[in-house]
């Protein structure tokens, strides 16, 4: 009996009767569709193409099976979650939490992170200490986690109400709290402290559990063939190495980011870039950089002060020294705005080029952003170190662990430029990430947005 069953097997599977696998299904379409969200934390289109980590993640899962990638982003939260329930799509990449509530219409891969949920005030605000001392609205996204959350606690406290949003996302609704058109939001910890260095006013009540868990999504049943490989390709990131460095590129920089600066910084945005954006722009034409990022190095060396004088001799808003405004061929004052501008952006476009080619963006900008700081010399050093070690040369989230050991005997006496205050490219390129994200985001935001519903269709490089 179990000989013919097996034939049985054999002969429909020749005839393509029995249904095939999900996995089966997305290679012989060649294309793996993924639901997203366009925000900071998910999938958004940078200036170098798509950006991300759950872009970055999910580009590398499609490369993981040998197909295309294919992302599209619905309009609200609750459609991802109907969508993939009625297998409408092979999987979401969202920074989905796991709840008991998912889990029971959804399959969910390992997971990838831990975030956790906060509630959110602005300063100005009485601060609440639980939530029994709300005073004013509350709202979050419809169908989220957080409102999930709400729901169960609303036993423990009685008085609670709250809004769910279905037209908003979490990023949103964060604007609307610091512009004070409502009271309290709840949001993910990583989309906190993301969104504080663009609203420094916003400040965390308390959370309003422990630590959750991100995960894609999957269609519900019994198949689970492509969760298999998400959970293997996931595995093998975190074993590699390459999780944490995917973290760290995108959340390393900005849990230290100084909020008293960010204000200091938006008001010089408004009340001195302006007389400088011009010469900025121009020098990014002419060295291809981005002229927000050439900014961004220029308020993190003068704060866009023109006259601004070091005590080690450097001078002017890109703070050169008289050697290298003259190796670069400019003979006029670094004390004149325009051809400090243009030196610093020449001088940082010579650096990137001595960066080796194999290196990707963005790790090569930050590299060079070090070598601009600390000397090309020191940063080898440092790039030696990491490769004796075992870690990756070529990625900045690993080269930034050992430039702070450039200060110290044992391992400075090893290099061949010797010692260096290691410490200050790391913070440096650090502050520039952060500036520069800033302004992106206000040369932006007031721009058409793009459609609703975008597809994305590529073939994805491996990670």
């Amino acid at each position: 009996m179990r000989l013919s069953l097996t034939l049985l097997c054999l002969f429909l599977t020749a005839c393509d009767l029995l249904p095939k696998s999900q996995l089966d299904r997305v290679k012989d379409r060649g294309e793996l569709r993924v639901l997203s969200r366009n925000s900071a934390t998910t999938y958004y289109e940078g200036p170098n193409g798509p950006a991300g980590l759950e872009y970055e993640l999910v580009a590398g899962f499609a490369d993981f099976l040998g197909v295309r990638l294919k992302i599209e982003t619905p309009e609200n939260l609750s459609q991802i979650l109907k969508r993939v329930q009625h297998g409408l799509a092979d999987m979401a990449a969202a920074g989905l939490t796991v709840t008991d509530e998912r889990k029971a219409v959804l399959n969910f891969s390992t997971s990838y992170q831990r975030i956790t949920p906060q509630l959110v005030y602005r300063v100005g605000t009485r601060t609440p200490r639980n939530l029994d001392e709300l005073q004013g609205s509350l709202e979050v996204v419809a169908d989220s986690s957080h409102a999930e959350r709400l729901r169960q606690l609303q036993d423990e406290y009685p008085s609670l109400s709250f809004r769910e949003n279905s037209e908003l996302d979490s990023e949103q609704l964060l604007n609307l709290v610091w512009e004070q058109v409502i009271d309290y939001t709840v949001a993910d910890s990583n989309e906190v402290a993301i969104s504080r260095r663009f609203y420094p006013e916003l400040r965390v009540a308390f959370d309003i559990s422990s630590a959750e868990s991100l995960a894609w999504a999957f269609p519900p049943g019994e198949d689970h063939s492509l969760i298999d490989k998400a959970n293997e390709y996931l595995g093998r990131l975190k074993d590699n190495g390459r999780l944490e460095q995917l973290l760290d590129r995108y959340y390393g920089y900005v849990s230290d980011f100084d909020y008293v600066g960010t204000r200091r910084y938006m008001k010089h945005i408004e009340q001195r870039l302006p007389q400088f954006r011009h010469w900025f722009e121009e020098a990014g034409e002419k060295t291809g950089i981005d002229w927000r990022l050439l900014a961004a190095i220029g308020y993190q060396e003068s704060h866009w002060n023109p006259k601004a004088v070091s005590p080690t001799g450097v001078r002017g808003i890109m703070m050169l020294t008289q050697d290298t405004m003259r190796q670069l061929g400019i003979t006029k004052s670094r004390l004149d705005a325009q051809a400090s501008i243009e030196g610093g952006a020449r001088y940082i476009a010579r650096v990137k080029r001595r960066i080796p080619e194999r290196i990707q963006e963005p790790d090569r900008t930050w590299m060079a952003l070090a070598a601009y700081n600390i000397g090309f010399g020191h940063l080898e050093d440092a790039r030696v170190l990491a490769q004796g070690d075992g870690a990756d040369p070529d990625k900045w989230t690993d080269v930034k662990k050992y430039l702070p050991l450039l200060s110290q005997k044992k391992w400075y006496q090893k290099t061949r430029h010797g010692y260096a205050r290691g410490n200050e490219p790391v913070r440096y390129v650090e502050n520039i990430r952060s500036y520069y994200d800033i302004l992106v985001w206000i040369t932006e935001r007031d721009k058409v947005p793009r459609p609703e519903s975008p597809a994305l269709t590529i073939t994805t490089p491996a990670l």
